[in-house]
């Protein structure tokens, strides 16, 4: 039998009430496993708009949220994650982050080391883990042999005063890494190559990547990210040793082939119905309370450490485009080759 303390609803707070944010915040406050305290955003009103959206209390003070909570949902640009992070760390509280984890490998490294030490959650947002659309790879025996994915979205809207959201770096941290964390827990195996290129379009880093990524078990990943492209797209293509699935995770479908009696057969997977972000924040929320009274608890999943993988090897990635960039070395990156 649960504790009592384990069946109480875990208290939790949001940092950044941007788009992600005000999702975060919406979704805490409809479930029933969650006692949402309050938001927090240096832009006071957004902050006060979506407290009063959801009926909860919009802090003035840091402090005074984190006195107050058990776990943060962290969305804030990616160039505040490591600091922000650090600190709710330091203070003792889980915490789930957007993707990426943070700008750099260092800083990222960091983090898993701060949350091991003091045996804290430190979840990372990789959103398209609890697509029900992925579920349906399981369905089919095999590795995957050979993987093609796109990511494809429009440029964001403007912010008065700010970067357009995501912009702050590379298409490659902003949208490839979806791509980046999930091959790496599909293959299971380390990547021996990485060959890349992307150029910048509208941004002062890369607006278009693709990237191609052989790995030690011989599969291969070719992956495209864009955030100018005039029609959206999130599609993966699998291809194991006895069939090929066609997945979208955009329209939640999916469509497999295989061989019978000589000829391809195509037919559609079915897919749950599900709220992807929901089911994040559950596996959030559930972690804390098993956690509750000194217990071990368990790991959601997407840990720190997928998250650090992930980015290690995005990094990866920028090194190669920066190293066969040809539009002339005036973009400013938000990287370094030599944080690999």
């Amino acid at each position: 039998m649960e504790s009592q303390s384990s069946q109480r609803p875990v208290r939790v707070g949001v940092i950044g009430t941007g788009s992600l944010g005000r999702h975060h915040t919406r979704l805490y406050r409809q479930s029933a496993e969650t006692e949402l305290v309050g938001v927090f955003d240096q832009d006071r009103d957004t902050a006060r708009a979506v407290a009063h959206e959801f009926g909860t209390r919009c802090f003035d003070e840091l402090d005074a949220l984190l006195a107050q909570a058990e776990g943060i949902s962290v969305a804030t640009p990616t160039t505040c994650h490591a600091e922000v992070v650090s600190e709710l760390l330091e203070r003792g509280l889980h915490v789930l982050v957007e993707k990426p984890l943070t700008e750099t490998v260092a800083q990222a490294e960091q983090l898993v080391r701060l949350a091991d030490d003091r045996r804290l959650i430190l979840h990372v947002g990789h959103v398209e883990r609890y697509n029900p659309v992925l579920e349906c790879l399981n369905k089919v025996p095999g590795p995957p042999r050979f993987i093609e994915a796109h990511r494809l979205a429009a440029y964001p809207p403007p912010r008065p005063g700010l970067h357009p959201r995501g912009t702050e770096v590379s298409v490659v941290l902003d949208l490839m890494i979806h791509e980046l964390e999930i091959v790496l827990h599909l293959v299971n195996s380390k990547p021996t190559r990485v060959d890349a290129v992307g150029v910048p379009i509208l941004s002062q880093s890369e607006d278009i990547a693709n990237a191609r990524l052989t790995f030690a078990n011989g599969t291969v990943a070719n992956l495209t990210a864009s955030r100018v492209s005039a029609a959206p797209m999130r599609r993966i293509r699998v291809f194991k040793n006895s069939a090929y699935l066609a997945l979208d995770y955009q329209e939640r479908k999916g469509e497999v082939a295989y061989l019978r009696d000589g000829r391809i057969v195509r037919e559609p997977v079915p897919v749950r119905q599900a709220n992807a972000l929901q089911d994040e924040l559950h596996d959030f929320v559930r972690c804390i309370a098993s956690r509750r009274d000194g217990g071990q608890g368990c790991q959601p999943r997407v840990t720190g450490q997928h998250g650090l993988e992930a980015l290690k090897l995005a990094h990866r990635v920028l090194a190669e485009i920066k190293r066969t960039s040809t539009y002339g070395g005036t973009v400013k990156h938000n990287y370094k080759s030599t944080e690999l």
